[in-house]
C-alpha cells in the first residue's frame, strides 16, 4: 500500500476499541496460556518495557515496518529472537511512551522527534523475564537509513505492509527455546525469520486494528 493512503487510514485507529487479550490469544503458545493465567495472579515488582511498531515509507514509497533481530545474550531469554526496536525503561524516561522512543533512536538510529505516534496498544506481561510491555505505532514519515546499534542489533528486518497482512504467512510451527522444548507455537513468517511470542501476540493486535481501516 502507498504510505500516503496508509497514514490517512491508519489514523482511524484512533478511535477503535483496542482488542487486547483477545488479539494476543490468537498467537499466544498453547503451553502459555495457563502459565500468564496465573502470573497474571501473582505477578509482583514487574519490569516495564517501551517498545515501537514503526511504519515507514521503502524506496517505492510503499509502506514498510520495522523489526529488528536481537544479537545472542547469554543471559537474556530474548537474544536472537524478532522483535521490535525498544527495551527496559529508565529513571530518566518521563513515561513509556519516552521509552520506546528513546530506545527506537538508540537501537535504528531514529530521532524521537522524527516520529508521529499513532497511539499506544495494550501492554503485555512476559512471564519468563518478568517484563510487562507497552508497544506504541509510529509513523516515521520522512524515512532516512537506519543505524543498527551495533551491541543489540544482529540486523533489520523490514517487513512489506502486504506480507505482513497476508493469511498465508501466520502458521504453526515446532520450536526450541531457552525455557520450553520442541514445543507448537502459532507464528509469522515475515522477510524468513520466524516471529512468535510476545511480539507475535503485539503484532495480532495491530493487525486486528489495520485490518478494520483498510
Amino acid at each position: 500500500m502507498n504510505f500516503d493512503e496508509f497514514t490517512i487510514r491508519i489514523s482511524k485507529i484512533k478511535n477503535l476499541p483496542l482488542p487486547g487479550e483477545s488479539s494476543h490469544l490468537k498467537m499466544a503458545p498453547q503451553f502459555r496460556l495457563e502459565e500468564l493465567r496465573l502470573a497474571r495472579k501473582k505477578k509482583r515488582n514487574t519490569k516495564k518495557a517501551g517498545v515501537m511498531a514503526l511504519f515507514y515509507p521503502n524506496a517505492e514509497h510503499r509502506t514498510n515496518l520495522l523489526l529488528i533481530l536481537r544479537k545472542s545474550h547469554p543471559k537474556d531469554v530474548h537474544s536472537n529472537q524478532v522483535g521490535f526496536p525498544g527495551g527496559k525503561a529508565e529513571k530518566k524516561d518521563n513515561d513509556l511512551m519516552a521509552t520506546a522512543l528513546r530506545e527506537t533512536h538508540e537501537e535504528v538510529g531514529v530521532h524521537p522527534q522524527q516520529i508521529e505516534i499513532v497511539r499506544s496498544l495494550s501492554e503485555i506481561y512476559i512471564p519468563p523475564s518478568n517484563f510487562e510491555v507497552y508497544p506504541f505505532i509510529g509513523l516515521y514519515r520522512e524515512a532516512r537509513p537506519f543505524v543498527p546499534q551495533a551491541s543489540e542489533v544482529a540486523a533489520l528486518v523490514e517487513v512489506n505492509l502486504v506480507d505482513f497482512l497476508d493469511d498465508s504467512n501466520i502458521f504453526m510451527e515446532n520450536l526450541t527455546t531457552s525455557y520450553a522444548e520442541n514445543v507448537s507455537v502459532p507464528a509469522f513468517k515475515l522477510n524468513g525469520y520466524t516471529v512468535w511470542g510476545a511480539t507475535g501476540m503485539m503484532l495480532s493486535e495491530i493487525r486486528m486494528l489495520i485490518q478494520q481501516v483498510l
